[in-house]
Protein backbone atom coordinates (compact mmCIF):
# COMPACT_ATOMS: atom_id res chain seq x y z
CA UNK A 1 0.00 0.00 0.00
CA UNK A 2 1.07 3.67 -0.97
CA UNK A 3 0.13 6.50 1.16
CA UNK A 4 0.06 9.75 -0.43
CA UNK A 5 -1.25 13.20 0.86
CA UNK A 6 -2.57 16.15 -0.38
CA UNK A 7 -0.85 19.38 -0.44
CA UNK A 8 -0.74 23.00 -2.53
CA UNK A 9 2.04 25.05 -2.98
CA UNK A 10 2.94 28.56 -3.54
CA UNK A 11 6.80 28.51 -4.56
CA UNK A 12 8.60 31.35 -5.48
CA UNK A 13 12.47 32.27 -6.26
CA UNK A 14 12.90 33.22 -2.69
CA UNK A 15 10.65 32.55 0.46
CA UNK A 16 10.05 36.58 0.20
CA UNK A 17 8.19 36.35 -3.61
CA UNK A 18 6.39 33.14 -2.52
CA UNK A 19 4.78 35.18 0.40
CA UNK A 20 3.85 38.22 -1.61
CA UNK A 21 2.27 35.44 -4.13
CA UNK A 22 0.68 34.13 -1.20
CA UNK A 23 -0.68 37.41 0.11
CA UNK A 24 -2.09 38.22 -3.49
CA UNK A 25 -3.76 34.78 -3.59
CA UNK A 26 -5.05 35.49 -0.49
CA UNK A 27 -6.95 38.68 -1.55
CA UNK A 28 -9.16 36.28 -3.93
CA UNK A 29 -9.58 33.34 -1.82
CA UNK A 30 -12.21 32.03 0.25
CA UNK A 31 -11.73 30.20 3.51
CA UNK A 32 -15.73 29.48 3.43
CA UNK A 33 -15.18 27.87 0.23
CA UNK A 34 -12.41 25.54 1.61
CA UNK A 35 -14.26 24.87 5.05
CA UNK A 36 -17.49 23.37 2.44
CA UNK A 37 -15.20 21.42 0.38
CA UNK A 38 -13.69 20.08 4.00
CA UNK A 39 -17.29 19.61 5.75
CA UNK A 40 -18.03 17.67 2.70
CA UNK A 41 -14.84 15.74 2.43
CA UNK A 42 -15.87 14.51 6.64
CA UNK A 43 -19.85 14.90 6.77
CA UNK A 44 -19.69 17.63 9.04
CA UNK A 45 -22.14 20.72 8.62
CA UNK A 46 -19.76 23.19 10.34
CA UNK A 47 -22.30 26.13 9.73
CA UNK A 48 -24.25 24.91 13.42
CA UNK A 49 -20.86 25.56 15.50
CA UNK A 50 -19.74 29.35 16.61
CA UNK A 51 -16.16 30.06 15.55
CA UNK A 52 -14.66 28.44 18.58
CA UNK A 53 -16.98 25.83 19.78
CA UNK A 54 -15.98 22.39 19.95
CA UNK A 55 -17.07 20.23 16.63
CA UNK A 56 -18.36 16.49 17.09
CA UNK A 57 -16.82 14.49 14.73
CA UNK A 58 -17.59 11.33 13.14
CA UNK A 59 -20.78 9.30 12.61
CA UNK A 60 -20.77 9.00 8.60
CA UNK A 61 -19.06 7.53 6.14
CA UNK A 62 -16.80 10.15 5.10
CA UNK A 63 -13.06 10.47 5.34
CA UNK A 64 -12.46 8.97 8.77
CA UNK A 65 -8.75 9.78 8.62
CA UNK A 66 -9.65 13.23 7.63
CA UNK A 67 -12.39 13.61 10.42
CA UNK A 68 -9.95 11.87 13.28
CA UNK A 69 -6.84 14.36 12.70
CA UNK A 70 -9.52 17.34 13.14
CA UNK A 71 -10.63 16.22 16.56
CA UNK A 72 -7.77 14.96 17.84
CA UNK A 73 -6.09 18.06 17.48
CA UNK A 74 -9.30 19.57 18.35
CA UNK A 75 -9.82 21.85 15.39
CA UNK A 76 -12.48 24.21 15.62
CA UNK A 77 -14.32 26.16 12.98
CA UNK A 78 -11.77 29.14 13.28
CA UNK A 79 -9.01 27.20 13.16
CA UNK A 80 -10.26 25.38 10.06
CA UNK A 81 -10.92 28.41 8.68
CA UNK A 82 -7.03 29.49 8.95
CA UNK A 83 -5.90 26.14 7.65
CA UNK A 84 -8.26 26.48 4.45
CA UNK A 85 -7.46 30.23 3.70
CA UNK A 86 -6.45 29.81 0.09
CA UNK A 87 -9.69 27.67 -0.12
CA UNK A 88 -8.38 24.13 -0.08
CA UNK A 89 -8.55 21.52 2.42
CA UNK A 90 -4.92 20.31 1.81
CA UNK A 91 -2.02 21.99 3.78
CA UNK A 92 -0.40 24.90 1.59
CA UNK A 93 3.31 25.13 1.80
CA UNK A 94 4.68 28.59 0.94
CA UNK A 95 8.45 29.36 0.44
CA UNK A 96 11.45 29.52 -2.26
CA UNK A 97 12.40 25.47 -3.94
CA UNK A 98 14.59 24.98 -0.90
CA UNK A 99 12.07 25.29 1.74
CA UNK A 100 9.32 23.32 0.17
CA UNK A 101 11.63 20.46 -0.78
CA UNK A 102 12.97 20.50 2.72
CA UNK A 103 9.55 20.03 4.12
CA UNK A 104 7.92 17.53 1.20
CA UNK A 105 11.45 15.68 2.28
CA UNK A 106 10.53 15.75 6.30
CA UNK A 107 7.45 14.37 5.39
CA UNK A 108 8.70 11.01 3.48
CA UNK A 109 11.08 10.23 5.76
CA UNK A 110 10.13 11.31 9.34
CA UNK A 111 6.39 10.57 8.50
CA UNK A 112 6.59 7.49 6.11
CA UNK A 113 4.58 9.32 3.60
CA UNK A 114 5.02 7.60 -0.14
CA UNK A 115 4.61 10.51 -2.31
CA UNK A 116 1.83 14.01 -2.91
CA UNK A 117 -1.02 14.88 -5.19
CA UNK A 118 -0.42 18.42 -5.51
CA UNK A 119 -3.64 20.53 -5.66
CA UNK A 120 -3.42 23.95 -7.63
CA UNK A 121 -3.80 27.32 -6.36
CA UNK A 122 -4.16 29.08 -9.41
CA UNK A 123 -3.50 27.45 -12.78
CA UNK A 124 -1.36 27.12 -14.46
CA UNK A 125 0.94 29.55 -12.37
CA UNK A 126 1.31 27.05 -9.41
CA UNK A 127 1.64 24.23 -11.10
CA UNK A 128 4.77 25.62 -13.38
CA UNK A 129 6.26 26.94 -10.57
CA UNK A 130 6.40 23.68 -8.72
CA UNK A 131 7.65 22.02 -11.95
CA UNK A 132 9.87 24.99 -12.35
CA UNK A 133 11.57 25.48 -9.18
CA UNK A 134 10.55 22.17 -6.75
CA UNK A 135 11.37 19.76 -9.14
CA UNK A 136 14.55 20.39 -9.74
CA UNK A 137 15.48 21.31 -6.37
CA UNK A 138 14.27 17.69 -5.69
CA UNK A 139 16.18 16.16 -8.30
CA UNK A 140 19.21 17.25 -7.35
CA UNK A 141 18.96 16.02 -3.87
CA UNK A 142 18.16 12.68 -5.75
CA UNK A 143 14.56 12.46 -4.21
CA UNK A 144 12.74 12.83 -7.40
CA UNK A 145 13.18 10.79 -10.51
CA UNK A 146 14.84 12.52 -13.49
CA UNK A 147 13.59 9.62 -16.08
CA UNK A 148 11.07 7.39 -16.56
CA UNK A 149 11.13 3.58 -17.02
CA UNK A 150 10.84 2.09 -20.17
CA UNK A 151 7.19 0.79 -20.34
CA UNK A 152 3.77 1.26 -20.52
CA UNK A 153 2.35 2.08 -17.02
CA UNK A 154 0.32 -1.40 -16.94
CA UNK A 155 3.26 -3.37 -17.91
CA UNK A 156 4.90 -1.18 -14.70
CA UNK A 157 1.73 -2.62 -12.49
CA UNK A 158 2.14 -6.02 -14.26
CA UNK A 159 4.83 -6.96 -14.73
CA UNK A 160 3.11 -8.67 -17.97
CA UNK A 161 3.35 -6.88 -21.21
CA UNK A 162 1.50 -3.21 -21.89
CA UNK A 163 -1.81 -4.95 -22.46
CA UNK A 164 -3.82 -6.55 -19.39
CA UNK A 165 -2.72 -10.19 -18.50
CA UNK A 166 -5.85 -12.35 -19.16
CA UNK A 167 -6.58 -13.00 -15.87
CA UNK A 168 -7.77 -9.31 -15.47
CA UNK A 169 -11.39 -9.53 -15.73
CA UNK A 170 -11.30 -6.56 -17.90
CA UNK A 171 -9.03 -8.65 -20.76
CA UNK A 172 -12.83 -9.78 -21.62
CA UNK A 173 -13.87 -6.54 -22.83
CA UNK A 174 -11.00 -5.32 -25.17
CA UNK A 175 -11.52 -4.87 -28.65
CA UNK A 176 -10.31 -8.64 -30.99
Amino acid sequence: MKIFIGIAAVVGQTQAEAQEKFDDYWQYASPEAGLAHFASSIGVDFSRYGLDDPIEYGGSNAIQSAAKTAAANQLTRRKLLERFRLGSRYPTLVGDAASVADELESWVNEVGVDGFNLSRTVTPESYEDFIDLVIPELQNRGSYKTAYAEGSLRHKLFAEGDRLPERHVAAGYRPR
